[in-house]
């Protein structure tokens, strides 16, 4: 298998909410296909579809009901089709997510293995007479009771999500039946959601009880048959070239390592989370002050632990995670911390990937009541809370953590719902109030805008091999204001420095480079000019200020 996604950037669709092309309020196909032309300028090389499948949108998209066709509301497989020939002419991969942990409690194989256990489909999912102490990651108990069964049924997510039973060699080979069919169609890869998960322990034994929520993760994180599935499955796809990137949870480096090296492998990437934690402990509903130390720790640890091994996956942003400069930046500073947080990571080892909206700057939305928001993890998290908390505190919680925040309809311009549907009809959710200043349109024809830093974040990072392949190395770990890491490849570093600090602070280089005169390739400040530049021991960043340096050695 070829290693072409280590040249590559990704753009995330969470199609819902990206681009209306027929005018019902919701994003659709239609409206990717008309924009495909715009994600390409922005400088990525691929696109990841978040689920595009039928589902009755309990977890918006991830309860599947048919994985071989398109939800109705986002067009067919003709149109499809049609995207991803485009796609393909304009040199864009296309990655599709495969959600094979759990179905929709709608989909035909639940619907018949509810039936009885006498059918081809009573072993599809598990299914027990008496649940044990597991508690779901979304939504209250992990066991439902199933009347028409009468059994109890595990979903380790939803209500309407239960688990398949991945022990079952019929499930497997529907999944290869899966693969084989958008593989077909012409698909590059995939995205392969919470892949960690697929295995239970044998026995499903009863949890830690102190552990609410996460009681039942050591006995179904990792089970006993993960790589032999994975790999089952990743025989599959390495007779297309497919490319394969795993979603984790609470994946450890020593365990990503399994997943991405030696006999084990089965995977190209893992997309790791320690350094989405920098602001919360285990869940962004948890919150804490954002820590830099606890950021870079995260990063420095997955650069130099895979380096030579394996291959790093890039982001700040999905459909799972609020808005980053809501998070890690400022609002206040938006332009600049945004400009600064894309420097901070875009130049790491790995294949980056974007998410709609955060090339320019969007930021979470702020709702009155806790019946405005959709996402199911919101509102169970939002009742869990301890009531002694006022409304207001809860709702205040809310708005830091809700993964509604990354589900606002993309802003294109400002004209009526941001561009993101016609004037006359009504977008599914809301739309953040900041779209008539932050939108496409405004910062396309903005030279300092974060959309065109971001173009030039990628064009650079695609011009340079050092970039590319290079090494990396932190300097400074200690410093709680600033990330200053460098990479390098035979004669060429790169020192890339930012501010975390929305104020002046002062910077140091390291040893090596003092006095020597570098060039300065980006700058998110205006009034400091590009090229040679002689680099002194000590200087001083202002808000969020990010460079970008050239040496040669």
């Amino acid at each position: 298998m070829s290693d072409w996604y280590k040249k590559m950037s990704f753009y995330q669709i969470w199609i819902r909410s990206f681009a209306d092309g027929n005018g019902d309020g919701i994003g659709d196909l239609w409206g990717v296909y008309d924009k495909l032309e715009y994600i390409k300028s922005v400088g990525v090389d691929g696109i990841w579809f978040s689920p595009i499948y039928p589902s009755p949108n309990a977890d918006f998209g991830y309860d599947i009901s048919d994985y071989k066709d398109i939800h109705p509301e986002y067009g067919d497989l003709a149109l499809f089709k049609k995207v991803l020939d485009k796609a393909h002419d304009l040199g864009l991969k296309v990655i599709m997510d495969l959600v094979i942990n759990h179905t929709s409690d709608e989909h035909p194989w639940f619907q018949e293995s509810r039936k009885g256990r006498c059918n081809p489909y009573s072993d599809y999912y598990i299914w027990r007479d008496t649940p044990n102490n597991w508690e779901s990651l979304f939504e209250g108990n992990a066991w439902e009771y199933d009347p028409q069964r009468g059994q109890y049924y595990l979903h380790i997510f939803a209500k309407k999500q239960p688990d398949l039973n991945m022990d079952n060699p019929a499930v497997r080979k529907e999944v290869e039946e899966i693969l084989k069919f958008w593989l077909d169609m012409g698909v590059d890869g995939f995205r392969e959601d919470v892949i960690n998960f697929i295995s239970k322990k044998e026995g499903l034994p009863s949890g830690v009880p102190l552990l609410p929520a996460v009681n039942g993760m050591p006995h179904y994180k990792d089970g006993p048959h993960i790589y032999e599935y994975n790999r089952q499955f990743r025989r599959v796809c390495q007779k297309y070239d497919c490319f394969q990137i795993g979603e984790g949870p609470m994946t450890t480096l020593k365990s990503a390592l399994k997943y991405l090296t030696g006999p084990e492998k089965c995977l190209d990437m893992m997309f790791s989370f320690d350094h989405m934690m920098a602001d919360c402990f285990y869940t962004e509903y948890m919150h804490r002050p954002f820590s830099l130390l606890k950021y870079k720790r995260a990063i420095s640890k997955w650069q130099y632990g895979l380096e030579g091994r394996a291959w790093n996956s890039l982001y700040l942003e999905n459909h799972d995670h609020p808005r980053i400069i809501s998070r890690y930046g400022s609002e206040v500073f938006r332009v600049k911390s945004g400009t600064m947080l894309a420097a901070s990571y875009l130049f790491l080892q790995g294949t980056p990937f974007i998410y709609q909206g955060q090339e320019i700057g969007m930021t979470n939305i702020r709702l009155g009541r806790i019946e405005h928001y959709e996402d199911v993890s919101s509102k169970t998290n939002f009742h869990r809370y301890h009531l002694k908390d006022s409304m207001a505190r809860r709702l205040h919680r809310i708005h830091l953590s809700s993964r509604d925040s990354a589900r606002t309809p993309m802003q294109w311009d400002d004209s009526p719902h941001a561009g993101f549907t016609v004037p006359q009809a009504q977008p599914w959710f809301y739309v953040n109030r900041n779209y008539t200043e932050v939108n496409v349109k405004n910062q396309e024809k903005d030279p300092s805008s974060i959309l065109n830093f971001y173009r030039a974040c990628l064009k650079l990072r695609k011009s340079s091999k050092t970039l590319l392949f290079g090494g990396y190395r932190e300097h400074f770990p200690k410093d709680r204001y600033v990330f200053t890491y460098e990479r390098y490849r035979k004669d060429i570093r790169y020192l890339i420095i930012c501010s975390f600090s929305e104020s002046a602070v002062a910077f140091r280089v390291p040893r090596e480079y003092e006095g020597r005169t570098g060039e300065l390739m980006l700058c998110n400040y205006e009034d400091r000019e590009k090229g040679p530049d002689k680099v002194r021991s000590i200087g001083f960043l202002r808000a969020y200020e990010t460079r970008v340096y050239r040496f040669r050695f």
